[in-house]
């Protein structure tokens, strides 16, 4: 294994307040020791030295070394809100929206029948190109959601790709209603049967997470619900977009059954923001999303000053935010 001293660091942002100053722990004229590819060390550069011989790695001499040239270095990115797995592209949608046009969920089937025509080939070079993007940006952790298929054949496809590249990958067959489904009554309730049963099966050896998009013009609250306690059920870890497009409940039920986050948070009433801060439910901001969409960017100082656990993360994706740079959003 190799072993690396990187030095010449300006600023150090540990992310640890008890490793140094201010909240995100800052170090100054600090160094790292990597080895074998993890951190095994971090420090004023002065003690580099004595950490090396104390860790048993060998005496500096033989240690690789490698400069900062004075810049910050920080932890890496952990984007958890992706959908890096479609066929096609929405062009024409961001140009109705710049045009005034309002987004609404049902682009997504757009998306879907562009996934569902592409080979596992095509998906699969999309898919690595945008790892290697976000890799360059920064991004060392990555969440990757399925839903652009919304057929067991394809939504079992999109998550079994996504594994290639992350353990963090979530099972959205409930993203919307696909066409064959929407244009008939009684059409959601059968397709929420379908992501519940026969999907779900398929789906859940590859995933780790079941999501659910609660909002109008996607899934009700009482669908949400069977969705995500069916993946409860299925071993899989829940979470919720919400309140994306209007007020909703959608961030109740997420809080209700535990959920790990509620995503979007565009639309938050006070009793919402006060139930999120006696929760463990992180509030997850997708502001690339409302760079997007020209929607009303939603407050973080609002959420963090009652309480909430926020995190900011891409939501990278065909219609609404095709970013993948956690430095942009």
């Amino acid at each position: 294994m190799t072993t690396t001293l990187l030095t010449d660091i300006g600023l150090l942002v540990t992310n640890d307040p008890t490793l140094g100053t201010g909240p995100t722990g800052e170090l100054t004229d600090a160094a790292v020791i990597i080895d074998g590819g993890r951190v095994a060390w971090i420090g004023a550069a002065v003690d580099a030295a004595t950490a090396i011989a104390e860790l048993g790695l060998g005496p500096l001499s033989e240690i690789d070394k490698a400069s900062a040239g004075g810049a910050c270095v920080i932890p890496g990115f952990v984007d958890s809100h992706s959908h890096v797995v479609f066929g096609g592209d929405r062009a024409a949608e961001f140009e109705a929206r710049m045009a005034g046009r309002k987004y609404e969920a049902g682009g997504i089937r757009s998306t879907v029948a562009a996934t569902r025509a592409a080979s596992d080939e095509e998906l699969r070079a999309r898919l690595y190109g945008f790892v290697d993007e976000m890799l360059a940006q920064g991004t060392t952790t990555l969440e990757i959601k399925s839903g652009y298929g919304l057929s067991v054949e394809s939504e079992e496809r999109l998550v079994r790709l996504a594994s290639e590249v992350t353990d963090e990958v979530t099972f959205l067959g409930a993203h919307v209603v696909p066409a064959e489904y929407a244009g008939r009554e009684g059409g959601a309730d059968e397709y929420v049967e379908l992501v519940t049963g026969p999907m779900l099966e398929a789906c859940a050896p590859h995933a780790k997470w079941i999501d659910v998009f609660c909002e109008t013009g996607a899934f009700s609250v009482e669908q949400s619900r069977r969705v995500l306690e069916a993946g409860i059920a299925a071993g899989l870890k829940p979470r919720v977009h919400a309140s994306q497009l209007g007020p909703g409940d959608g961030v109740r039920l997420a809080i209700e059954l535990g959920a790990a986050s509620v995503d979007h948070c565009t639309y938050l009433s006070d009793d919402d923001v006060a139930a999120l801060a006696a929760s463990s439910t992180v509030a997850t901001l997708l502001p690339g999303v409302e760079f997007s969409t020209r929607q009303p960017y939603p407050s973080g100082r609002r959420l963090l000053d009652a309480g909430v656990t926020v995190a900011i993360a891409c939501d990278t994706n065909p219609g609404s935010s095709f970013t993948s740079s956690m430095p942009c959003c």
